[in-house]
């Protein structure tokens, strides 16, 4: 099946349109002084004009621990998606409906149109897509959007220059008439775009599919302190009364770290040698539905205030964990109910009424490991105490689970979230 540039006749009948929100991501190993969090607005009267992505990228991270808390809570044990990939593609959808579905949209993830203005979101999510689309030559990071309509369809040409202006969205002419060989190829598609690390999982196409929006991250970087090669098997209790072996990863290093007596959790941040880090947080035991109940965009401004460097003896357990999910049921719990109702028809992206979204899919996937550690030069950046014996460093052992967050640093982008509640599960 080969898809082409967007043209066709303006014949189609009602039908559902399947909204595909993927996000691929792959950690590979982690060290900066970059605190994790929404960014701080700019002070001094010599400061310079904050970057067009600062009115998006805190309201990102609202919707996201928003978002986990609901993903938590409907499917227990591991958890992984990116707040940068649902939201993204929300805020592109919302130029293809009327104005006050557009507004029910942006809302409902958490935007005051009153104080941003819907253009002005838009061009936020514009500044900071290129922001992270920018070459590093120690991160791998690829962040896109394409649309495949159906080939009876006629788009209205503005939504099209839109999309691919504002969001950098590419739009193919598709047959889903012909799903299942249609679906095969916007599957090899997008396994092609996430370097193989999306690949199955997705919904299947029938004929009455009109419109796929895909947006997909993927990310890679190596640790700036790399762990020990060798590893060994160790206890991970993924309850009281389960422990799992896994290997276990392990180095002595410096890294920022706190303990939050409060939230009952200790908070380590880890840097790549790209312009990325890691937020991992470990509650103390039975503490963990305590710490995602009380997780808030100020908990985290708080912890990269006080995080300070510490020679820590560090136990990390190898991972891989991915998630699928079907998000229309949970996204309507958190404000975003309408966009599955008829009035938010995708008049703008089919060309016609009563085309209205009926699924909404997201998958993800996140591993780390002590892969990706070969180039030495960064592990000398941080100055290391001559003494390094197991006296000196207190011990972090992550043995149960924990959060991960993972940030783009300039941006202060949330590209991933999760929870590793079984490192083994895949």
């Amino acid at each position: 099946m080969r898809t082409h540039t967007l043209s066709g006749q303006a014949d189609a009948r009602m039908g559902p349109a399947w909204l595909w929100l993927l996000g691929a991501g792959v950690l590979a190993s982690a060290q900066g002084d970059t605190s994790p969090g929404p960014p701080r607005a700019p002070s001094g009267p010599l400061s310079e004009p904050a970057p067009a992505y600062h009115r998006v990228t805190p309201t990102i991270t609202s919707f996201a621990l928003r978002l986990y808390r609901q993903l938590a809570t409907a499917a227990p044990g591991n958890v992984v998606f990116s707040p940068v990939s649902v939201s993204t593609a929300l805020a592109l959808l919302s130029l293809g409906v009327p104005d006050d579905a557009s507004a029910q949209i942006l809302e409902g993830l958490g935007f005051n149109l009153t104080e941003t203005p819907q253009a002005s979101v838009h061009q936020g999510f514009q500044s900071l897509l290129r922001t992270l689309d920018l070459p590093s030559p120690k991160l791998e990071l690829k962040v896109g959007s394409s649309l495949f309509l159906d080939k009876r369809l006629e788009p209205r040409q503005h939504f099209l220059d839109d999309v691919r202006e504002l969001y950098g969205a590419l739009a193919f002419s598709a047959n889903f008439t012909d799903s299942a060989a249609t679906g095969r190829h916007v599957s090899e598609y997008l396994r092609k775009q996430t370097y193989g690390q999306v690949a199955g999982g997705l919904p299947e196409l029938n004929e009455d599919t009109l419109v796929v929006l895909l947006n997909y991250v993927f990310f890679k970087a190596k640790w700036k302190h790399p762990f020990h090669r060798y590893q060994k098997q160790d206890s991970f209790f993924m309850n009281e009364r389960t422990p799992l072996r896994t290997p276990m990863m392990h180095q002595k290093e410096m890294h920022r770290f706190l303990y939050d007596p409060e939230m009952a959790c200790t908070v380590l941040q880890i840097e790549y040698s790209g312009n990325a880090l890691a937020l991992l947080v470990l509650p103390d035991p039975g503490k963990m539905e305590q710490v995602e109940a009380a997780l808030q965009p100020k908990t985290l401004r708080k912890w990269g205030q006080l995080l300070q460097p510490s020679l820590l003896d560090l136990h990390l357990p190898r991972f891989s964990i991915s998630g699928t999910y079907n998000l229309e049921e949970i996204l309507s719990h958190i404000g975003l109910a309408d966009i599955f109702k008829l009035e938010a028809d995708l008049s703008g992206v089919a060309g016609r009424p009563n085309v209205t979204i009926s699924r909404v899919s997201h998958k993800a996937t996140m591993g780390m490991s002590e892969r990706g550690t070969k180039a030495g030069a960064a592990s000398g950046l941080l100055s290391q105490p001559q003494a390094l014996n197991s006296t000196a460093a207190p011990q972090v052992h992550f043995n149960r689970p924990f959060l991960v967050l993972l940030w783009e640093a300039a941006t202060h982008s949330l590209l991933f979230l999760g929870k590793v509640a079984n490192p083994a599960a895949g």
